[in-house]
């Protein structure tokens, strides 16, 4: 099988998991928007992607995000940065990012806007929620911190205040974890009513998060399989 067969049958297989949670939570089968985490596999693969219709892509880590993006900016894609963001990678995230998934504390929020302006873009920034109930977590700002960050954002000149993104706690329940979740966005959409997105639920529980209002999955291994050695 060449790798452009079997990254089709991967897509269709995920395609069809998507379908199929939305379906089972009474949503639309094109309310919930795929975002294929490359991390790790070759600007090739985001083109074979690309060429099958995919159109947001998501990367974790500055370097190899902005080479990819300088491999294909000839393609019409989405980028979404989704890993955590140190202030010292802000400009250079500022330069490919359409979307930064990432946004958990308020200096951060200065900074990419800063950012943005001075390379005259507007980025779409999402609030990180932690989901974790201990210390040590996975990322992210408390629930109750996340209407306060999100005024932030919402009041920084070149950031869009798009929603919110989280990660399902490592051996948890993730139908509780995401259960949170939707609790901690309708909140913030009573505040901000344009802040919509969702960005929850990866491989291993994409149907969770549907069924608790995920409007993007960021998915990985599903799509391109195990991970590989690290590019650059």
């Amino acid at each position: 099988m060449s790798r452009r067969e079997e990254l089709a049958a991967n897509l269709d297989a995920t395609r069809a998991r998507i379908a199929a949670a939305c379906v089972a939570a009474g949503r639309p089968a094109d309310d919930v928007a795929l975002v294929a985490v490359t991390k790790t596999w070759p600007a090739t693969d985001v083109r074979i992607l690309a060429e099958l219709g995919v159109r947001d892509v998501g990367e974790n880590r500055d370097q190899e995000a902005r080479d990819k993006h300088a491999s294909c900016a000839d393609l019409d894609l989405r980028w979404h940065f989704v890993g955590q963001l140190q202030r010292n990678k802000v400009s250079s995230v500022a330069t490919y990012a359409d979307v930064v998934h990432s946004v958990d504390r308020v200096p951060l929020v200065a900074a990419l806007g800063r950012a943005a302006r001075s390379r005259d873009r507007a980025l779409v920034a999402l609030v990180q929620v932690s989901l974790d109930t201990e210390a040590a977590g996975r990322g992210g700002v408390r629930p109750d911190a996340v209407g306060a960050l999100a005024d932030a954002v919402a009041g920084t000149d070149g950031l869009t205040l798009g929603g919110v993104m989280a990660v399902a706690p490592l051996g948890g329940d993730p139908d509780e974890a995401f259960g949170r979740l939707e609790v901690v966005a309708a909140e913030l959409r009573r505040a901000h009513p344009d802040a919509a997105m969702v960005s929850a639920g990866m491989t291993d529980d994409l149907e969770a998060a549907v069924r608790h209002g995920a409007t993007h999955v960021r998915v990985g291994t599903a799509l391109l399989g195990r991970r590989s050695a690290p590019v650059g």
